[in-house]
């Protein structure tokens, strides 16, 4: 059987496989029949962020959806975390969200959501899959007069705006000035909305979507567009998104680049002092900074560390009940907010923090004292297993030896694109950089494209 699931859905290139019409129809039949609770009126969500392709698959999975006599309701260019939402909202069966998040135009993706708004867990994905490959989907195919309807839901975006507003209780951001960069994709419109509502001063970048500049040159990726209007503004704190608004990448109003560790460790601090940190332990990803696990030790607060995903993320805090975890990368989880990573939440959590203290993201960002930490990227032709790519096994362990307790290092096969990432993470930034060269080198040399 093929895998079609990677780490966030089915994902890759536009009208290519396996993101073609065909396959969106399949997927769209396959999940309903596995994800629907009853024969009676079943129900599922589909949103989508701003790529041109997203209309060919929308209808693709509602024409496979409506097939097996379930309805579908459509709410359009909407965040990730909107599409969860609208899911419980609606007591819907399932959502579905036409995405390929950080990723260039031409790419787009499937990510699959449960009743509840939660990311699918392996073996259901593994069912589905299942179904389009072993099984006879056209079984499943009811009679013309007992096929789906779909619907578009006029007032999807009004619901979210309020839904979002009220995760701070419509505390009143007057006085801050904020830049908020919306990659040219899904939170274009409801992100920029939400900030002014709650009475900022709002500045938008990167919000006229025409359906191929989604994540170019803007958003979570590219952080220094953000930093130069942060400064250009002189605004208290600048917010980037990535195309699906399910990530946040800060500015503070000196312009340090703030990633998803540091809002994490900003975010696990203030939640402690107001007793609100459940069990007093915040979920992170191998990638997750060690500067991350000195600051927290320090406030006697637990790191719980997980394979990398924010939907590995997720299931540890639900397993053990902790409701604030994330990654570096910026997919931060409120699960007392919301079921996903949400990155218009998290700034609104981090505008709070800031106007209950009255202090400047600069100085709650202060205390965390990072490790020097390289992260290289290469493209591949294959993912092969490490332990038979020629001399990388020998290489990796010599660079854990030279590192000992003072560093570490991560490497993996990419699960949404054909790219092995490494990171080296140490006290002698020359020395991981020698390390990580190293080791690239290697891979480029075996595997790379």
């Amino acid at each position: 059987m093929r895998k079609l699931f990677g780490t966030d859905g089915v994902r890759g290139c536009a009208n290519k496989y396996p993101i073609t019409a065909e396959m969106a129809l399949k997927i769209g039949k396959a999940a309903a029949v596995v994800l629907k609770k009853s024969a009676k009126n079943p129900k599922f969500i589909i949103g989508k962020d701003t790529r041109l392709s997203g209309y060919m698959l929308e209808y693709a999975l509602t024409s496979g959806i409506t097939s097996i006599g379930a309805d579908v309701l459509l709410v359009g260019p909407l965040p990730t975390p909107a599409v969860a939402h609208l899911t419980r909202s609606f007591a819907a069966d399932a959502g579905i969200m036409i995405s390929a998040s950080h990723n260039p135009a031409e790419d787009n993706g499937i990510k699959l959501f449960d009743k509840n708004g939660f990311k699918l867990p392996d073996e259901v994905e593994e069912k589905i899959e299942k179904m389009i490959f072993i099984k006879n989907l056209s079984e499943h195919n009811v009679s013309s007069l007992k096929i789906g309807r779909a619907y578009r839901i006029d007032d999807a975006q009004g619901r979210y705006i309020e839904y979002a507003k009220a995760s701070v209780n419509n505390i009143s951001l007057k006085g801050l000035k904020v830049v908020v960069d919306c990659a040219n994709g899904a939170g274009y419109k409801v992100s920029p909305t939400i900030f002014r509502e709650l009475g900022a001063d709002v500045v938008v970048i990167n919000n006229s979507p025409d359906g191929l500049n989604i994540n170019k040159d803007s958003g979570a990726l590219h952080p220094e567009i953000l930093k130069a209007a942060v400064l250009g503004h002189q605004a208290d704190i600048g917010i980037s998104l990535d195309g699906d608004a399910d990530r946040i990448i800060s500015v503070d109003e000196k312009g340090n680049i703030l990633d998803g560790d540091i809002l994490m460790a900003v975010s696990a601090l203030h939640m402690k002092n107001k007793g609100k940190l459940k069990n007093n332990t915040v979920v992170v990803t191998k990638y997750t900074n060690l500067g991350f696990d000195d600051l927290m030790k320090k406030n006697s607060i637990k790191v719980v560390r997980v394979k990398n995903g924010d939907r590995y993320v997720i299931e540890e805090m639900r397993k053990n009940n902790f409701n604030l975890g994330g990654e570096q990368s910026g997919h931060i989880i409120f699960s007392d907010y919301n079921s996903t990573g949400d990155g218009t939440i998290s700034g609104l959590q981090i505008l709070r923090i800031m106007k209950l203290t009255g202090k400047k993201l600069s100085e709650l960002s202060s205390e965390f004292e990072r490790y020097p930490q390289v992260l290289l990227n290469v493209d591949i032709s294959e993912k092969k297993t490490f332990k038979k790519i020629p001399g990388f096994s020998k290489k990796l362990k010599q660079a854990e030896k030279q590192l000992k307790e003072n560093g570490r290092v991560f490497v993996r096969y990419s699960g949404t694109q054909d790219v092995c990432r490494i990171m080296v993470e140490g006290k002698d930034k020359d020395q991981i950089n020698g390390l990580a060269n190293q080791l690239k080198k290697i891979i480029k040399k075996e595997i790379g494209k």
